[in-house]
């Protein structure tokens, strides 16, 4: 069964819809008990970090999480559900999860492309640059393109755990990974067929489960 985490921020009717989608069950859900019989758990948001800290840590679900992450089975964080998996967030000076050393930045507001000054947030469709395989990737085509919307972009302290990068004015991690944890800056449940295609391969992925 795949678990999503409801934990008041947004975007989990896009998510349930795209699982929906693609013929998978699933179960949404903030209750911890719940969450212990998932095979898979995805770890979406849309919001503020603050906000959204206070919530999980009210729900214990930070915790859990941290529990979850040791098991080996598979964790797909999506959008604040990536930014707030690091240690730390520049949105509203937040502590955050730590299941990956590193922070949550703001994009600086000078940033350029050909001589063109760029919005913040950045929103809309780009691509990404895989470092390197991963079965959440498969079938994946490296010109795909994926659909953005952020004001703030993780930024992983160990360049191990960069997967994919993005190019908007500067490069940044769009995709990281750590054992069983893959997460990613853009939406997949927004992005069409190339998005599709992400959540059946993480839902057939095993992660380090034994």
């Amino acid at each position: 069964m795949i678990a999503i985490i409801n934990y008041n921020a947004g975007n989990i009717t896009s998510v349930a819809r795209a699982l929906q989608n693609i013929g998978q069950d699933f179960v949404i859900t903030d209750d911890t008990t719940k969450l212990e019989t998932a095979s898979h758990v995805i770890f979406p948001g849309v919001g503020a970090a603050g906000e959204a800290m206070a919530y999980l840590r009210e729900k214990k679900l930070d915790a859990w999480l941290k529990k979850y992450i040791k098991t080996g089975q598979p964790l797909l964080g999506i959008c604040l559900g990536t930014q707030i998996i690091l240690d730390y967030s520049e949105e509203n000076k937040t502590e955050c999860i730590g299941l990956v050393a590193g922070s949550t930045k703001r994009f600086p507001d000078n940033l350029t492309s050909a001589g063109q000054v760029l919005k913040i947030p950045h929103m809309g469709w780009n691509s990404v640059k895989l470092q390197r395989s991963h079965p959440v990737f498969k079938n994946v085509s490296p010109d795909a393109e994926f659909y953005f919307v952020h004001s703030y972009y993780p930024a992983p302290s160990d360049d191990a755990a960069f997967l994919g990068t993005t190019d908007y004015g500067m490069i940044f991690c769009s995709v990281l990974v750590k054992d069983n944890l893959v997460a990613m800056q853009f939406h997949p449940e927004k992005s069409g067929r190339p998005g599709l295609q992400i959540l059946r391969n993480f839902c057939a992925w095993r992660g380090n489960a034994k």
